[in-house]
């Protein structure tokens, strides 16, 4: 009978940890050993088997959860390695649109000499270089460097519109402040072009990369669903439904299973030791209210084990696209209705536009209101411009000008005219049509009362009935109304159902940008303008 005690230290490859392990084997019967072996030496050999054994047990049990850590470890360390390269990539795209815009200024267009056109390139490439550097840092301020799958590619192109256009309006003040001779500004304008082009198809053809290669089953995050009801079962959905976004359900986690669902891992209590098992990026956490009291239980294992936890709240219908989080003391307030335009910078910015676009406009089209103001002079008696009372942004009341269609009456008008109303001129019912008796609110857009890009303002009866009927009516007002809108280019125009307008009111107030704004007017010019109005 013998009774060995040893003790074993296993080194596993690098990045497992070192362990250490004790057997003791006691009242162990041994056999005669063979001869030269002494009894310690087989028993030795023995405990060095068995603690193998057990190590490596060990090991395939603890495998997936360093699997799991190494691949999360690998997928941040890859989206850091695809950061550097794409601003590399950025500011090379950059510096290739200020070489293709002076070639095409000073070789193409003019023939300069190659000497005078070197001297050029010369002369500027060092700012060409910094311009290239400082838009790249600027881009990272605005997190357009990070992980696409929740990035809006709408807002990611109008901060590359914007930032490039600012930073191109302030070099060209500098080059005139500082006096640089052989300043040529077609050739500036035709960098701020090519580099914002150059700078938006990359981005463009990255995500259709990534979006082609998350459909082939690539680049997946795995998730885990707590919950089996209504906004779990929508979350399953929405994923199924969006593969270029690149999450793959591996199951979910309820007390109560629902086949429908797919698999269920376990129940609330057994979340930890399924994160040990199974290799998950994130936690989506979506209890309902009756099954709020397991939160801090699913909260901590998700922590212990460094998984990703992201929470759909059961009042989930009632957040707004982009919730802000305001804090008083301990208390967490969310803002249910924060908006981009909340934002002053943004605000400005929009401000800006509206401005620029009027005044711009009303010199383009002044022929064009020249001839309609006269059409509606000889078209029948009364004042050119018809002047109504409208709602405003924060609900306050302004006059909306607009070229006057209709015979003039002694009656107030609150509803919609029709087709066949018998107060239209036909001249009227023709700039009716194709919208020239909106032009005079662009001098509404140059006072402030209005926008180029907003919801409709209406008449106070309206604002007053639709308020009571029509749930976050007065939403809108949150905003300065628009001379055209989302709703609008989408054909809810005139006599046409107001619930639908709201509804793509609101999402145009909850997405704004100005990439938003630039799209809508290009639709807007591009068959937007056109109603349906009989000329009769």
């Amino acid at each position: 009978m013998t009774t060995i005690s040893n003790s074993y230290t296993f080194v596993t490859k690098k990045g497992y940890p070192k362990k250490q392990y004790r057997y003791r084997t006691k009242n162990l019967d041994m056999p005669c050993p063979p001869a030269g072996w002494t009894t310690p030496d087989i028993c030795s050999i023995i405990v060095i088997l068995i603690s193998v054994s057990k190590f490596r047990i060990s090991l395939q049990k603890d495998d997936k959860t360093h699997l799991w850590k190494e691949e999360a470890a690998m997928i941040r360390r890859n989206q850091s390695i695809l950061n550097i390269i794409n601003m590399l990539l950025d500011a090379a795209l950059v510096f290739c649109a200020y070489l293709l815009a002076t070639y095409i200024r000073f070789d193409i267009m003019y023939g300069i000499a190659p000497a005078l056109q070197l001297a050029w390139n010369r002369k500027y490439f060092e700012i060409a270089a910094v311009y290239a550097v400082v838009l790249v840092v600027v881009f990272y301020a605005a997190r357009l460097y990070g992980s696409y799958r929740f990035q809006s590619q709408g807002r990611e192109l109008a901060v590359i519109f914007t930032v490039n256009a600012v930073g191109v309006s302030v070099l060209t003040a500098l080059l005139y402040v500082t006096r640089f001779a052989d300043f040529s500004r077609l050739a500036i304008f035709m960098f701020f072009a090519l580099s914002t082009l150059f700078v938006s198809l990359k981005r463009i053809c990255v995500r259709a990369v990534l979006r082609h290669y998350r459909k082939l089953g690539y680049n997946q995050k795995h998730v885990i669903v707590v919950g089996n009801g209504h906004f779990a079962h929508q979350y399953m959905q929405d994923v199924k439904a969006s593969p270029h976004m690149g999450f793959t359900v591996d199951g979910y986690i309820s007390k109560v299973q629902r086949p429908e669902l797919g698999k269920c891992l376990g129940t609330y209590e057994e979340l930890e030791s399924i994160l040990e098992k199974n290799m998950v990026d994130e936690v989506i956490v979506a209890l309902e209210p009756h099954e709020i009291q397991f939160m801090k239980q699913v909260l901590d294992a998700a922590d212990k084990l460094g998984a990703r936890i992201s929470i759909i709240p059961f009042y989930n219908d009632y957040i707004p696209a982009h919730p802000s989080i305001d804090v008083v003391g301990k208390t967490k307030l969310i803002n249910m209705r924060a908006t981009p335009l909340d934002n002053v910078l943004l605000r400005a910015c929009k401000r800006c536009m509206d401005i620029a676009g009027a005044l711009v406009l009303i010199m383009l089209t002044s022929p064009l209101m020249l001839a309609a103001a006269v059409g509606v002079r000889l078209s029948s008696p009364g004042p050119v411009l018809f002047r109504q009372e409208r709602v405003g942004k924060d609900k306050k009341p302004f006059r909306m000008y607009k070229f006057r269609s209709m015979r003039v009456t002694g009656t107030e008008d609150t509803g919609w005219s029709t087709d066949n109303d018998p107060r239209k001129t036909k001249f009227g019912s023709f700039i009716r049509k194709y919208s020239i008796d909106e032009l005079p609110q662009f001098f509404n857009v140059l006072k402030g009362d209005m926008s180029l890009i907003g919801p409709r303002p209406e008449i106070p009866f309206h604002v007053n009935h639709f308020k009571e009927e029509i749930p976050l009516y007065l939403v809108r007002q949150q905003v300065r109304p628009g001379i055209t809108g989302w709703a609008q280019v989408h054909g809810l125009r005139g006599d046409t159902s107001i619930e639908k307008r709201v509804q793509y009111d609101i999402w145009y107030i909850e997405n704004w940008s100005l990439w938003l704004d630039i799209k809508i007017l290009f639709m807007t010019v591009f068959g937007g303008m056109k109603n349906s109005e009989n000329i009769s």
